[in-house]
Formats: C-alpha cells, structure tokens, sequence
C-alpha cells in the first residue's frame, strides 16, 4: 500500500471542525426544532465533535443527537462476497417536522447519503434535510447529492482515495489523499 499525503493536519482539521460548528449557529440559531444525526461509523465520529462543540458553545442542556446505521439499506448490500458489518442506530427520538442535520466525513459518490435518506424514512418526515460532511469529493458523484455544509472540497478526476483519521480510532487527526484507493480489509 502506498503512503498518503496529509492534506489537513490536526491544527486545520480543528479549525475547519470549529468553522463549520459556527457556520451551523448562523443558520440554526439556537437549534429549536432541529436534530443532528451521524451516519454510522465514521460520520459518527464527526457527528460526536460537531454536538459537543455545538453544546459547548451554545450552553445548549439538550440537542437531539443520533446515530444512524444504514448498511441493510446500501443499493449494494446483496453484492459483496461476505457478510456487511453493521452499526448500532441511537436514534431514539421521532424526526417528524423537524430540521435534520445529517452527518458524514466523506462525501464521495453519493450512495451513502441515499441509503441514510431511505433509512431515516423508519424515524418519520422530516422538515427539512441538510448535510455535513467534512470532505466533499465532488468531481466523483454518481448521484445528485450535494452537501450545504463542507469543511474542504478535494478536486481530484482520478482514482485517489481520501481518508479521513480520527484522533478517536486513528491516533490522530488528518485528512490523508492516497494516490489510488486503498484495498479494504
């Protein structure tokens, strides 16, 4: 495997981190009416820091939060050659006609955010859907999902892989580009 590029050291990854929890409070205020919802696994580690910020800085006692699991609804679920790992949901309020931040690190082909939209249809409508994601791969979408939220958008046409480590599971926090995609294990 070869090496990755740090494309965000753990210096800017802390500040884009605090850049968007801001960008958030200009648009959700207080955040009446309004949940965040992590996609599992990794967007869960972004959606983890966003709440504890966003609580922080607001004094907030309770901002619904949520972790949504979406592997029994990916449109390649019955395709892979061995059994898909799956996540908890925490989920434990209804979404019905509230605001809903939806959470993932990487937005890459769009499929990921299609199977949290179809999964979180069991939680009830929502008033409205918006997306975070930390990293927007947007030359590489192969359906039409964007993000209204994004800390850093990577232009790349060609096969690389972008990877996103949390202090949490990785040891540390960055943002690597590797030259090709990385083989899963």
């Amino acid at each position: 495997m070869s090496k990755g590029r740090v494309i965000l050291s753990k210096e800017r990854f802390q500040l884009t981190i605090e850049r968007l929890c801001h960008q958030l409070i200009e648009k959700y205020d207080s955040f009446e009416n309004t949940c965040i919802v992590g996609i599992q696994p990794r967007g869960v580690y972004f959606s983890n820091r966003l709440h504890q910020r966003l609580s922080s800085i607001l004094k907030l006692k309770s901002l619904e939060y949520g972790k949504l699991d979406i592997s029994f609804f990916r449109d390649d679920f019955r395709q892979r050659d061995r059994p898909i790992k799956t996540y908890a949901t925490d989920l434990e309020f209804l979404i019905e006609n509230k605001k809903v931040i939806l959470v993932d690190d990487v937005l890459y082909t769009g499929r990921t955010i299609q199977a949290a939209m179809s999964a979180l249809q069991n939680f009830g409508r929502p008033n409205q859907v918006e997306l975070i994601t930390l990293v927007d791969r947007r030359f590489n979408r192969h359906l039409p999902v964007q993000a209204d939220f994004v800390g850093m958008t990577i232009d790349s046409l060609d096969e690389a892989f972008v990877k996103v480590e949390w202090e949490e599971s990785d040891g540390e926090d960055k943002i690597l580009i590797f030259p090709r995609k990385l083989k899963s294990h």
